[in-house]
């Protein structure tokens, strides 16, 4: 009976590391003392204050910075095993056969315009990187790029539509990390250099359900992105290229990216509605 009993009652370290963790879901934003997380999480504050302070080492959790004492928050290390599950079911369900299709196709659509797909990259202060494209027999010495520069480099959330279109959708404190980045150099003239103006311009993603840039990223380039979402969360977007003597981006460009944004996501839910049921 006492073996039984200690079956019943028992809970595995690793249950414990988990319960903390969804304590500072349940506590929302910010930084939470040691008793409030053990409540949250149904355990003692000693046994918490333990898995917080081994928790630091894998930047699970991490002191609250500042002068403030016994207070704690969700390390970046929390977010990346959060990401890379998505990561992982995103590309088991989205083949890159099937991303470089559908990016072939918006290719097509928006007469030879250049297509990308940025996913978030983790980190202290997240950023974009470009892991498909679609851009036919297209040069892209026009951009004064090369195809490995593109797909290398890892790009601020802050300058071009398809890095606000990330931002847009992330939560406060990310953003605000973000927006205290520096402006990168070699931006357009187009670049969003005034923090409201930027702020302003994510509400506008989105109501809109996409973003426009004009000379954004580089002179003589204007862009269009939308969302990919999975299971509700952002994990990349959709950017549309096209020469800026263009002049504005047609409407039939921006559904057209948007629809392609719809057919690379894995809502459960509505978004982008009707556009969704026919992507």
């Amino acid at each position: 009976m006492a073996e039984q009993s200690s079956v019943v009652r028992g809970v595995t370290a690793s249950e414990r590391v988990f319960q903390v963790q969804l304590a500072f879901k349940d506590l929302g934003p910010g930084d939470h003392g040691t008793g409030e997380i053990a409540r949250a999480a149904g355990l003692n504050d000693a046994t918490v204050s333990r898995i917080l302070a081994a928790g630091v080492y894998e930047g699970i959790f991490r002191r609250a910075p500042g002068k403030t004492r016994g207070r704690w928050q969700l390390g970046q290390g929390s977010a990346a095993i959060g990401f890379n599950a998505i990561d992982d079911a995103y590309s088991a369900q989205m083949p890159t056969d099937k991303v470089k299709a559908v990016l072939t196709s918006l290719h097509e659509k928006t007469d030879n315009g250049l297509t990308f797909l940025y996913t978030r990259a983790t980190g202290e202060v997240p950023g974009r990187q470009c892991v498909e494209m679609g851009v036919g027999e297209s040069d892209l010495e026009e951009l004064n790029m090369t195809t490995a520069a593109v797909l290398s480099v890892t790009r601020s959330l802050r300058t071009g539509a398809s890095g606000r279109t990330i931002l847009a959708y992330l939560g406060d404190s990310l953003v605000r990390r973000v927006i205290e980045q520096e402006i990168p150099p070699h931006v357009g003239p187009g670049v969003i250099r005034d923090d409201a103006e930027l702020l302003s311009s994510l509400q506008t993603i989105r109501d809109r359900g996409y973003a426009l840039g004009y000379q954004e990223c580089m002179a003589q380039w204007h862009s269009c992105a939308a969302p990919v979402f999975w299971d509700d969360t952002i994990t990349a977007s959709v950017l549309l290229l096209k020469k800026a003597e263009l002049g504005e981006i047609p409407e039939a460009y921006v559904t057209a990216t948007v629809r392609a944004a719809a057919q690379l996501s894995g809502l459960r839910g509505g978004w982008p509605g009707a556009l969704r049921d026919e992507a």
